[in-house]
């Protein structure tokens, strides 16, 4: 039987405006509605947003619903992330997205964390079980990985340092996702992986950001996506059905959440949610 009760969670990014700001409190006041079991907030390359992500998950924080900071190491020492973690727990936070991060471009890799499985044993040593830590997975293959099996690796090192969930970066391509679950397993590893699902809502501002991250656009969705042209609102229903079949599978074969990545925007994720029935 199709699930209804299916857990979500959304992502949001620091706003750079006041005008920003105002735009997302009035977005996630809509996005509300539907119960997220947490809101992450991202952290620019080098933490170049720091006190912008600290100051949203405080305010999410504050609004009642659970804020998740993601956190960044790379070029970081461990007296500052002993500080900024301390500064988190103080705030009431308790859940961290655990990355190795980029530096800003012209930077080198620097700093006492290698990688992100260095961060979460760090964490685990210094915090216990203080927080409920996330990492990243990567279902088609980080971009920076030598090999699947290289990249399979990665990820059990950080579960085995301690990490109790996953979030995935998006795809459209859901035997990926089960492949690498299935994968995982076979590893023993046992966490929750979560899907990470990015609507479609503009074809250009897609395929920059999959070029960017190494997320495969399928050829059909791509070639579809291409001959709508300038027509957005049929590359906002065409990206609807994907997304919605998409999320569909996901759930009848046993993801154990969704999380959103919401581009700071609620329409499309409350009509897939709607589409859905969660």
């Amino acid at each position: 039987m199709t699930r209804t009760t299916l857990p979500i969670s959304y992502e949001f990014f620091p706003p750079k405006t006041p005008e920003g700001a105002e735009k997302l409190r009035a977005v996630r006041q809509q996005l509300a509605v539907r119960r997220p079991e947490f809101c992450s907030v991202t952290y620019g390359a080098g933490g170049s947003t720091q006190s912008g992500t600290f100051r949203l998950v405080q305010e999410i924080q504050q609004e009642g619903m659970s804020a998740a900071s993601h956190f960044s190491c790379v070029g970081a020492s461990r007296e500052s992330v002993r500080t900024e973690l301390r500064e988190l727990q103080a705030m009431g936070i308790a859940r961290l997205v655990a990355l190795r991060g980029d530096l800003p471009s012209g930077y080198g890799l620097g700093g006492e964390f290698q990688y992100a499985s260095d961060l979460v044993a760090f964490i685990r040593a210094e915090f216990g079980d203080a927080f409920h830590i996330e990492v990243a997975a990567y279902p088609e293959m980080h971009p920076q990985a030598r090999s699947p099996d290289a990249d399979l690796q990665a990820f059990a090192a950080k579960v085995n340092a301690g990490a109790d969930s996953a979030i995935t970066q998006y795809f459209y391509n859901a035997d990926a996702y089960f492949r690498f679950v299935d994968s995982a397993r076979a590893l023993g590893l046992d966490v929750p992986v979560v899907p990470g699902i990015m609507p479609i809502t503009s074809s250009t501002q897609l395929l920059r950001f999959s070029d960017a991250c190494g997320a495969e656009i399928p050829r059909w969705i791509r070639l579809r996506l291409q001959g709508y042209g300038d027509d957005t609102a049929s590359i906002k229903a065409f990206g609807l059905d994907v997304v919605t079949e998409l999320c569909e599978r996901l759930r009848s074969q046993g993801a154990p959440s969704l999380h959103f990545y919401t581009m700071n925007q609620s329409a499309a994720v409350l009509a897939i949610a709607e589409r859905l029935g969660l």
